[in-house]
């Protein structure tokens, strides 16, 4: 074995000792390499140390009974004009197995140096301005981005961390003709991508970085390469399944109904969002002094008892509603004290009153809540169980309804759950599902507090233990999107939606929506979509049916215009969102529990798409003519 160069079934890793660069060549393939101009970096404050500037650098051969690689050491570095012993070391190997890289960074001596970011490994070469030539990102439901796109790339959602709406799964991938890569963060919990991909090309650059848990890079930090021959995005969103069925972390709503059967009566709804009470605080960064009153309303309880008959007088067979702002004082204020149920709108007897007419009807009723935000507020207020950040200052905005809020330390959560629902349990409020908002959306947080020390990981750790008492309880949880390390015990969601969808209607795409989150997890999570014909260019019902989802039949903001609900669109008679829901509602009831195993562009175009489930159903979408065509194979 030459020390810069190895080679182990099929893969081949070269490796430039001068520019600290890597290439990579699987059999039957061109070869991958670094962008020839890009350093590896740590970012320190407003400082980058680069690795090559390192005072010692080795290199020697890595081998163990498992693979071959490189082993870099890289210690000493210069700051402000003093010298750092800093050090750390990286392994570049192939796994003699399966032919996967695995790219590792290991901190050894982490002492006087303040790292905010690592960025490495570095992006591909990847600059040829042809659209068979693309970039997969995992933003939202999914982004196809060929390296002709028109529009230029904005940044993504909460900076492309994992395990938020920015990335729902902890992987990118890109694909030339026929040949590509699946990059998967091994270790994602403090870790994110970024992207860049100019107006018309012609070329896309993502890469991954690790950064800090509670101060310190503190472990081992790995990214898994797998190259794949004659393969699209369809190959690589399976071979990212294969993986995380590898490691026991595929849980479908086959096996989630054994533990709660009541996942059987959820497919197939028709989701109905509906609030109680809207207060916006004089502190919140909504309140406007002009106009005080306007985002302040009340609908009681009687009232939407009311609306549900009527739904079913209108034969709506199945339905779930999900009801905000039912406690005092308003969605969005006091949590996690949140209660009792308003009185101007009913109190507890109003509420289940509800309750009791939504069963009667044959219907679920879940409810919002929440267990990240953490307000001032709270009778139980205490800052010394709010997130603490290393410095000691608790972080702390007041952009929602109910002002000025911290964040609870999630160690707290699975607490503060078992007491709010056992509360509402003595109320004989009986509830089918449970929505605890922001959990799978927001990025995990980090508490320094020595009393509830926790991690990023933890923190996902904490938020999973929620959704498991509500599942224990006969209660379906959801949150507000998906995300890969929820999926194990949360049910359904709010919403996964294309990035598009959360843009003014109108504004030009961002890349090709493609369902990536939905070719590896559709049949372990329910995903209710947007129903809006937001113009008679585009009708969303046509993605609802593509993903084989849940529909909305009403969907009422809990804010103007935020999280894709928009004003104005095509109105349309309630008989008639009642027709369209029941359509897409009657095909989730025959795939929710079906992979969703090939999506495709017909005839290469993407405005023709095409979704094929495990049972042979497949669904086929035209956006330019606004047409669906649902068969059997």
């Amino acid at each position: 074995m030459s020390m810069n160069k190895i080679k182990k079934n099929g893969m081949e890793i070269q490796f430039d000792e001068k520019t600290l660069a890597f290439s990579f060549k699987k059999e039957g393939q061109a070869v991958w390499t670094w962008e020839a101009d890009y350093a590896p970096y740590m970012e320190c404050g407003n400082e980058k140390l680069y690795f090559r500037d390192a005072l010692e650098i080795s290199h020697e051969p890595f081998r163990s009974g498992v693979g071959e690689g490189i082993l870099s050491t890289y210690s000493g570095f210069k700051k402000e004009g003093k010298i750092v012993p800093y050090k750390f070391q990286t392994i570049v190997w192939v796994e003699g197995a399966t032919g996967d890289v695995y790219c590792e960074w290991i901190p050894i001596q982490e002492e006087d140096l303040d790292v905010k970011k690592v960025f490495w490994p570095a992006p591909m070469e990847f600059g040829e301005k042809r659209d068979d030539w693309y970039t997969l990102l995992t933003h939202q439901q999914g982004m196809l981005i060929p390296n002709t796109w028109e529009v230029e790339l904005d940044p993504p959602s909460f900076e492309g961390l994992f395990g938020t709406a920015g990335a729902y799964m902890p992987w990118f991938a890109q694909v030339r003709g026929k040949e590509g890569y699946l990059a998967v963060c091994v270790t994602p919990w403090n870790a994110g991508y970024q992207a860049e991909h100019p107006a018309g090309g012609p070329y896309t650059r993502v890469s991954m970085r690790f950064e800090p848990s509670l101060g310190r890079m503190d472990y081992r930090r790995i990214v898994k390469y797998t190259f794949l021959n004659n393969c699209d995005y369809n190959d690589i969103c399976k071979a990212y399944r294969d993986y995380v069925n590898e490691q026991g972390r595929l849980r479908t709503l086959e096996e989630k109904a054994v533990k709660n059967p009541s996942v059987n009566d959820l497919i197939g709804c028709a989701f109905l969002h509906k609030g109680i009470k809207t207060f916006v605080q004089p502190d919140s960064d909504f309140y406007d002094p002009e106009d005080p009153e306007k985002n302040n309303h009340l609908t009681t309880f009687a009232q939407r008892e009311e609306e549900i008959r009527k739904f079913h007088d209108m034969g709506v067979e199945k339905l779930y509603l999900h009801l905000d702002g039912w406690a005092e004082p308003g969605y969005d204020n006091r949590h996690p004290d949140f209660g009792p149920a308003c009185e101007a709108a009913g109190g507890w007897e109003g509420m289940k009153s509800l309750a009791d007419t939504i069963h009667e009807c044959g219907y679920l009723f879940g409810i919002h809540d929440q267990y990240r935000d953490y307000y001032l507020s709270a009778p139980s207020f205490d800052e010394n169980f709010a997130c603490q950040l290393p410095d000691g200052t608790i972080p702390q905005h007041q952009r929602w309804a109910g002002g000025p809020q911290a964040y609870l330390c999630a160690t707290q959560a699975p607490y503060y759950v078992k007491r709010n629902f056992e509360e509402l349990s003595k109320h004989g409020i009986k509830l089918d599902c449970a929505y605890l908002d922001v959990f799978t959306c927001n990025e995990g947080d980090e508490c320094a507090n020595p009393l509830h020390r926790m991690t990023r990981r933890d923190c996902y750790e904490y938020r999973g233990r929620c959704f498991e008492y509500l599942l224990k309880n006969g209660i379906l949880p959801s949150s507000e999107e998906v995300n890969d390390w929820a999926v194990e015990s949360q049910v359904f969601c709010h919403y996964a939606p294309y990035d598009f969808m959360m843009r003014v209607p109108g504004t030009p795409k961002q890349a090709i929506p493609v369902p990536l989150y939905n070719l590896v997890y559709h049949d372990c999570v329910i995903q209710p979509w947007m129903m809006e014909k937001v113009s008679e260019e585009e009708d969303y019902m046509l993605y609802a049916l593509l993903n084989g989802g849940a529909p909305y039949l009403e969907r009422d903001a809990a804010y103007p215009n935020i999280d894709g609900a928009f004003q104005g669109g095509v109105e349309m008679e309630s008989e008639e969102s009642i027709r369209r829901s029941k359509v897409v509602a009657d095909l989730h009831e025959k795939v929710a529990k079906r992979e969703m195993v090939r999506h495709e562009f017909v005839g290469g175009d993407p405005q023709i798409q095409k979704t094929t489930f495990a049972d042979g159903t497949s669904v086929l979408a035209d956006f330019r003519n606004q047409t669906y065509e649902i068969t059997q194979e």
